[in-house]
């Protein structure tokens, strides 16, 4: 039974592993430095809301043999799909960047040499992956052993630097601490990827989930996200615990690494850049496949993670992000607002989709969202409008 259930994890952990990526680690960390655990609740409110997203778009994967890209197609107009697609992929190409940055940073100060060298190094790893024969089954395994590391990694910092735990529990209360409001935003935004729900459709069908095994279905894809909402914790613990007390300020998705090197030695900011790296690289890998994968889809040029134009295009995503990093060094703050203009957009649009073909009786049959489905989903989707309308505002506005 184990063996079995080990064996299913394959679409969540990989939606897991693509979310949680070095821009969430640096929020998540920022959080933790500033307000200590007082904002633990946010993360479980943000799970939730991925949970539910994530289990409407597997039970989408499970009822239709189409895919949700043409699900669009067939119920909104071409239109609706490229605009779904070509957004998708812009998105994740802008802030592709940030991850290919994270993990040259990570390989870097462990190993030595340039970041420059890495981000290379990564990239042409990253795009010799797709070569393989079966690059679901390769990705799958790729985002298992880094889910793994992460999960190691962040733990073995809690255990070097543990946390007052009545102090943890005092953090599961909500409040919003004056002058967080913005970043708690920023959180929920980096948590809740409505592009990774989405794709978990495509991620049940690459795995060949059939209605009959719903429930194995969503049990794997409910386990993913809960192991992303551990991690996120954990992070946010490890800053409270290690930065908050010195009012150390997060700039970077290394800083905690870097802190707990003076105090806990050498091997501590290891672990921890092992972690870094492995947030950093599935990120990379799993953005670059979402991004290629809806764009081509949204063209007609097929869906497989197997096809060439998939192919083409997903590599195509990881250069952009590798040329961004190699010139600028970083994300650059333009590709952030021109990624957040699309986002205001594009994300709510997809969401809202999301939601209403997950109550559509003709294609969802008895997997049609439920009512507390629906209860959640409607606080999701009023959460992506708020998102997208302060986000307007700062952009346009302020």
């Amino acid at each position: 039974m184990i063996q079995r259930w080990f064996k299913s994890l394959g679409p969540g952990l990989i939606t897991a592993a693509l979310v949680f990526g070095p821009g969430s680690l640096t929020i998540t960390s920022k959080l933790g430095a500033v307000y200590g655990y007082h904002l633990l609740w946010v993360i479980i409110i943000a799970t939730l809301l991925m949970l539910t997203f994530t289990g409407m778009g597997a039970r989408i994967g499970l009822a239709s043999e189409h895919s949700l890209i043409t699900l669009f197609r067939n119920k909104w107009g071409k239109s609706a799909a490229l605009l779904a697609g070509i957004s998708v992929f812009f998105v994740t190409a802008a802030f592709q960047a940030g991850n290919t940055v994270g993990a040259g940073l990570a390989l870097s100060e462990s190993l030595g040499q340039t970041n420059s060298l890495w981000i290379v190094i990564i990239s042409l790893m990253a795009i010799s992956l797709l070569f393989f024969k079966s690059f679901y089954k390769i990705l799958e395994k790729v985002m298992m052993l880094m889910v793994g590391i992460m999960l190691i990694s962040f733990l073995f910092t809690l255990i070097l630097a543990p946390p007052a735990w009545d102090e943890v529990l005092s953090g599961l209360s909500p409040n919003i601490p004056e002058g967080s409001f913005i970043l708690v935003i920023a959180l929920v935004a980096s948590s809740f990827s409505i592009a990774g729900a989405f794709y978990q459709s495509y991620l049940v069908q690459e795995k060949g989930w059939k209605k009959e095994e719903s429930n194995d279905a969503l049990r794997e894809s409910y386990t993913g996200i809960v192991v992303l909402g551990l991690i996120s914790s954990m992070i946010m613990i490890s800053a409270a615990t290690i930065l908050y007390p010195k009012g150390v300020t997060v700039t970077s998705a290394g800083d905690i690494g870097m802190a707990l090197e003076p105090v806990y030695g050498k091997f501590s900011f290891m672990v921890f850049m092992v972690g870094l790296f492995g947030a950093s690289f599935s990120s990379l890998l799993g953005n670059a496949s979402i991004g290629g994968t809806l764009l081509s889809d949204s063209m007609s040029l097929g869906r497989n993670l197997n096809s060439t134009p998939v192919k083409i295009l997903i590599s195509l995503i990881i250069i952009i992000g590798a040329s961004i990093a190699l010139i600028f060094g970083r994300l650059p703050l333009e590709l952030i607002v021109f990624a957040q203009g699309i986002t205001i957009f594009a994300v709510p649009f997809i969401g809202l989709g999301l939601f209403l073909i997950g109550n559509d009786t003709t294609i969802m049959g008895g997997l049609k969202n439920n009512t507390f489905t629906n209860v959640v989903g409607i606080i999701g989707l009023m959460v992506l409008f708020t998102l997208a309308f302060s986000n307007a505002y700062s952009l346009f506005y302020a």
